[in-house]
This record gives C-alpha cells, sequence and structure tokens, in this order.
C-alpha cells in the first residue's frame, strides 16, 4: 500500500499555526509586561508615600535608614542610582522622594571613605574594615552630625563603582573590608587574612600546621601581604609574627585610652 506524501497545504497549515503561536506568545509577554509596570509603578507609588511618611527617621535613624534601602531593593530599585528628573537632569530615588539631604550624605560619606583610605593606606596596603573607616569618619564629624552605620559606608563605597575596580568591598571570613587598590587577593592570601582575624597575628608554623602547607607556600603568601603593607612583621618574637595593622592600630589606642 503506498503512502501518500504530504501536500502543501499541511505545510501551509504548519506555518500558521507556528504564526499564530508566535503571535500568541509576543502578546502574553507585552501583556505580562505591562502588568509587571503597573505594579512597579503602584510599589513605587507606595514607597514614595512611605518615604513622605516617614522622611525624618530616614535622615536621622540609621538602622531605618537601612530599611527602607532594602525595601527599594527588593523591588529592584536602587535609590542612590541617577534617573532623569522631571526637570531633565539626573537625580537620584533619594533626592526625588527626601529631598538633597539623604542624597548629598552619601556622596559626602563616599569622599570621607576615599579621604580615610588614601590616608591609611600606607598603614594597611588598601585594605581597611568597614568598622574601622566608619570609626575615623566618625571622628572627623562635627558633633550633632547624622549617626553613621556600617550598612551606610557599604552604600557610600557602593556609589563610588564607577571609578572602577578601585573602591570595592571584600569579605574575609565573616568581616568586610574596603579595598582601594586595584588588586586581587588570590585564594591563600585571603586564608592567611582570615587566620589573622583569630589572633591578630599569624607565624608560618601556624599556617603550616594548621592549613597543612608547605614552608615555601605560607611563606610566599605572607610575604605577599607583607610587600603589599596588609601585615606587618614582628620580627623580636622568637618566630617572625605578621600582624594585621587594623588589629595593632587597635591595641594601640585601647592602650593610650586606658592609660
Amino acid at each position: 500500500m503506498s503512502r501518500k506524501g504530504v501536500g502543501l497545504a499541511a505545510f501551509d497549515r504548519s506555518r500558521l499555526t507556528s504564526a499564530q503561536f508566535a503571535s500568541h506568545g509576543s502578546s502574553l509577554r507585552t501583556s505580562d509586561a505591562q502588568a509587571l509596570e503597573t505594579q512597579l509603578s503602584v510599589f513605587r507609588s507606595l514607597l514614595q508615600q512611605f518615604a513622605t511618611t516617614h522622611a525624618k527617621d530616614i535622615r536621622s535613624d540609621p538602622s531605618f535608614r537601612a530599611q527602607f534601602a532594602r525595601m527599594c531593593a527588593a523591588i529592584g530599585v536602587d535609590p542612590l542610582a541617577s534617573s532623569s528628573s522631571s526637570g531633565g537632569g539626573p537625580t537620584s530615588l533619594w533626592a526625588q522622594l527626601l529631598g538633597r539631604s539623604v542624597n548629598d550624605f552619601y556622596f559626602e560619606l563616599a569622599v570621607r571613605a576615599v579621604e580615610v583610605c588614601g590616608a591609611t593606606r600606607g598603614e594597611n596596603g588598601g585594605l581597611i574594615g568597614v568598622r574601622e573607616l566608619r570609626e575615623r569618619v566618625v571622628r572627623g564629624r562635627m558633633e550633632g552630625a547624622p549617626e553613621i552605620s556600617d550598612d551606610d559606608v557599604l552604600r557610600a563605597v557602593a556609589t563610588l563603582k564607577p571609578l572602577g575596580s578601585s573602591y570595592s568591598v571584600i569579605r574575609v571570613g565573616n568581616k568586610p573590608y574596603i579595598r582601594s587598590v586595584p588588586k586581587e587577593l588570590n585564594t591563600d592570601q585571603s586564608a592567611v587574612l582570615e587566620a589573622v582575624q583569630v589572633l591578630g597575628y599569624v607565624c608560618v608554623s601556624m599556617l603550616m600546621v594548621n592549613l597543612r602547607w608547605a614552608r615555601a607556600r605560607a611563606q610566599t603568601a605572607v610575604e605577599d601581604l607583607l610587600g603589599e603593607g596588609m601585615l606587618w612583621v614582628d620580627k623580636q618574637a622568637p618566630e617572625w609574627e605578621y600582624w594585621s595593622p587594623g588589629f595593632m592600630l587597635d591595641v594601640d589606642g585601647a592602650t593610650a585610652a586606658g592609660g
């Protein structure tokens, strides 16, 4: 029994069906995009009402300010990102909703962060803890100035992203640091800096025992960090000790305060 070949009409029907499915899919995507745009518009309106109602708390309370920023992030809004305002000039959501005060607060904090990073680079090799940076900024502020939280520092540093990789936030263990030099830490260097957080220092034998490294590997890692200024060496100990500059400065500050 011979099989009949597929006629041209079948191909035409197939093309028509494919075109219909494509048209329907495009229509659904357009409908979904419009619905999402409507939802975001509603969320933005509610966000604006919330910001207007709680503007004073957002300006003065760092915890409240951080919660507001998280609300923005939850709907994909970066409050510090510039967008076109009705007047035609670029402005951020902070400025649109709360006036220039909060917006300027973050950019001024970013400037101070750059100053502190530059002033301490000789001490720490361009790697400073977020808490230490915040404390240094606070010491230089006028009495009555708004409080600053670690979250504020992190958001301020994020505004420096257009400057490239020179300023970024990295985590060593559970501690966040601001890196102000365009240098990536390798895995061994990160492991050494994490170990330093326990006692404030490490020595080569400690790394060999605890990380099971060969002496050459441990020595290379600490010497690289020493060369970058991220560790200081104490040669008076029976075995050279490689100290965190931030830890030593904290100890010296506490000793001076106690004396």
